[in-house]
């Protein structure tokens, strides 16, 4: 059994301002993804028609994307009382309490905003951008770990920890597990994949397989949210219900798209 390693969830102290751990990982985690995109950019031969600017561009829009649909998906699949009874707590992102699939929706919505503008289709944007999300997910878990929250299920495994707010008992630590497989594993299979030319929206369709099948899987291991408890059979959890169409469109977007290698985004047939 291993303890938890109390950890100060504020960072430093800038005079009057806190700076949280949970906050510096979603830092973190954007500046690995954007060091990983201009490599992209820089030495990959695919995707090609992407510029420094406009991965700045990206990756401003997906971070809005990221914490305006990651916050109001957590209040709206996790806590929605609190969205209707103390809707300030939704500006408390300091507090922890952001959605994966939340946030997911809300990049794919303002990335289609930064297509429509720039004349790009979201199919090459996604599989250009995909690769590096999974740095992301790992910062933030490690963020979760800090803050001890979304630990696991009690368990008598070797490795389980008590957590200070978990009660007594040895728990999963579920956070790292999805640091581990939602983060490093899943950044490894997207690299890899994307480092040939592959037909559009297949980066992007394996991902969402790939997520779905591993956050299904670390469910079981991780405690649900207690607001929400098991939603069906005594373990049937909210993250697993929105795990399942994210394998299903994965599915259609690796399977059921035209096979030929995605056009350069600059390349006139690109927008055909």
């Amino acid at each position: 059994m291993l303890v938890y390693p109390v950890i100060n969830p504020v960072a430093l102290h800038i005079g009057p301002l806190s700076i949280y751990w949970y906050g510096l990982m979603y830092l973190i985690g954007f500046a690995a993804a954007w060091s990983v995109l201009a490599y992209r950019i820089k030495y990959s031969k695919f995707p090609r028609g992407f510029t420094m600017q406009e991965l700045s561009d990206i990756l401003f829009y997906a971070a809005l994307g990221t914490i305006i649909g990651g916050r109001l998906g957590y209040m709206i699949f996790y806590a929605r009382d609190d969205l209707w009874t103390n809707p300030l707590f939704t500006f408390q992102i300091w507090k922890g309490g952001m959605s994966f699939h939340g946030g997911l929706i809300g990049v794919i919505v303002s990335l289609s905003w930064f297509g429509i503008k720039q004349k790009k289709f979201l199919g090459n944007i996604a599989d250009f951008v995909i690769p590096a999300v999974p740095l992301g997910l790992a910062a933030g878990r490690i963020g979760n770990f800090i803050n001890s929250e979304l630990w696991g299920r009690v368990t008598d495994v070797p490795w389980g920890m008590v957590f200070p707010n978990g009660g007594p008992l040895p728990r999963h630590p579920s956070q790292l597990y999805e640091f581990f497989l939602e983060g490093i594993v899943l950044f490894l299979i997207l690299w890899f994949y994307s480092m040939k030319p592959r037909p559009r929206w297949s980066v992007f369709g394996l991902f969402l397989i790939c997520y779905g099948s591993f956050r299904i899987f670390i469910e079981f291991f991780r405690e649900p949210d207690p607001q929400l408890g098991y939603l069906a059979w005594g373990w049937l959890t909210m993250g697993q219900i929105l795990s399942v169409p994210m394998i299903v469109v994965g599915v259609g977007m690796m399977f059921c798209t035209p096979r030929r290698p995605a056009a350069c985004p600059r390349d006139p047939e690109s927008l055909q």
